[in-house]
């Protein structure tokens, strides 16, 4: 294997070396201790041939999050210490024990020093990545007969179906990598908590699917147990009721992975978090990948005892936190397209707006739209909407103010807020604010004048010009009128 720069002056293996710790030291630099140590670490110089220079990493999912977030910024370190290197390129090494053969017929990289990889003698050629277990393995029976650890898992909930965005991409970047590499230091165990609705469940599924499907432990696949706290609770004590507690602590600690969900309802449940303690103890001293999900952080759950809220604490805590606007419009755009059946982009546009709080809700009334489509033959509308999920929005309805709606309109038509009480008369502002204006007169009881010192100190005639003017347009623009009509229903008490 050669590694060049260019054809005519090949670096020494020191060189590179050197060149490689001080990209690698740049980099722990401006992005922090605590996010390299998570992300960048685990990076090994591979090869540097012409103009590319090749980098490897232990999972696909860490190879795509690098490429991702740190390609570019990579790809200027090196050209500024190299300026001949015109590409960084990311792929997989395998671990050292399940190594994979290069297709080229060279030794696979491995590392030596600081992260920079040389040949190494061949192992026996298996796939490159993960292990793929042959078929489904078999997971651990609870001990009071009554199915499988993991018979609860919903076929729906994997990754492939977990929509991400800002508020939950570090949870799911998390929970990739619990999923591809099992009990990997500062992973484990892995707490994910976050508010009703948020994705906690699905994730814990999507862990479970991914490390059933595809784990392995280099001795046959990976057992898997995924139960809520309830179900713990309800087992634990069934198990005491039938003097079975040694074969139930057995089964437990014979799993190699164990998510536990909603544990807040462990909550005052004194003995059966004496239980969860040991069992969690036993699992984690033994290498074993425990993952817990709450609607608070450790640090919240009061009335957990301090010794298990402190063991729960120290791994990694990640929450989910609120969906924004465009995280629920993507949300909804993967179910409509899952469904097949035709939605205006108006319809997602006002659900994303009016429920906002929850996403099982969110998907709850989108599923009720779509099956009263298909059970009465009609096309999902704006207004059939609003007939349809009457007693869902009236839960959401709440008194419009003014200072609401020219914010509303303000994101709408991606102009300033400020711009709302400028004097300023250009189209692209005077026809949102006259359309905000509009608004206030239709969804609030303040008077003209009033509306108009809000608008910047305006006299009450202008208002009255703005109402007649928009009204005025949308008799004569459908689409406009449309335009406000959503805004209307967004808004409206």
């Amino acid at each position: 294997m050669e590694n060049a720069v260019g054809p005519a002056s090949p670096p020494a293996q020191g060189q590179l070396a050197e060149v490689w710790a001080r990209i690698r030291g740049r980099l722990r630099e401006e992005v922090g201790e605590v996010e390299y140590r998570s992300w960048l670490r685990q990076m090994t110089l591979s090869t540097l041939q012409g103009e590319e220079v090749v980098v490897v990493l232990p999972t696909r999912f860490l190879r795509d999050w690098v490429r991702g977030h740190y390609g570019d910024r990579l790809q200027a370190l090196w050209q500024a210490e190299m300026p001949a290197v015109r590409r960084v390129e990311f792929r997989v090494t395998p671990e050292p024990r399940a190594a994979a053969a290069r297709p080229d017929g060279q030794a696979a990289p491995t590392p030596v020093g600081d992260g920079v990889a040389t040949a190494r003698p061949r192992a026996e050629p298996v796939e490159a990545g993960l292990a793929e277990p042959l078929g489904r393995p078999a997971e651990p029976r609870a001990p009071d007969g009554r199915g499988d650890w993991s018979a609860s898992l919903d076929p729906r909930f994997t990754f492939d179906t977990f929509v991400v965005g800002k508020p939950n991409e570090f949870a799911h970047a998390c929970a990739r990598r619990v999923a591809e590499r099992p009990a990997s230091p500062g992973f484990n165990p892995l707490f994910l908590y976050g508010g009703v609705g948020l994705g906690k469940t699905h994730l814990m599924h999507a862990i479970a699917w991914a490390i059933r499907e595809h784990g392995s432990n280099g001795r046959g696949p990976l057992s898997v147990a995924y139960m809520s706290a309830e179900k713990f609770m309800y087992r634990f004590i069934a198990a005491l009721r039938s003097q079975s507690t040694m074969e139930f602590k057995e089964s437990l600690r014979s799993v190699d992975v164990l998510l536990i969900d909603d544990l807040q309802f462990l909550i005052g449940k004194d003995n059966t978090q004496e239980e969860f303690f040991h069992t969690f103890n036993a699992l984690v001293d033994a290498g074993k990948q425990i993952v817990v999900s709450s609607d608070k952080p450790p640090s919240d759950l009061a009335g957990i005892e301090d010794r298990l809220r402190t063991r729960l604490g120290q791994g990694m805590v990640a929450d989910l936190h609120a969906t924004t606007y465009e995280l629920r419009i993507s949300i909804l755009q993967a179910k409509v397209q899952q469904a097949g059946v035709p939605v205006p982009p108006k319809v997602l546009e006002f659900l994303a707006h009016k429920i906002t709080s929850n996403v099982r809700e969110l998907e709850g009334a989108l599923n009720r739209l779509i099956a009263h489509a298909n059970l009465f033959g009609r096309p999902v509308t704006l207004e059939g909407a609003q007939e349809v999920l009457h007693d869902v929005l009236r839960a959401h309805d709440r008194r419009v103010t003014i200072e609401e709606i020219q914010k509303k309109v303000a994101e709408h038509y991606n102009i300033r807020l400020s711009d709302m009480s400028s004097p300023r008369r250009a189209r692209n502002v005077a026809r949102p604010r006259q359309v905000a204006m509009y608004l206030a007169k239709q969804l609030t009881t303040r008077s003209l004048p009033e509306i108009g010192r809000r608008f910047g100190g305006r006299d009450h005639t202008t208002v009255m010009h703005a109402v007649s003017r928009i009204a005025e347009l949308m008799q004569q623009d459908s689409a406009f009128a449309e335009d406000v009509e959503l805004l209307r229903r967004m808004l409206e008490t």
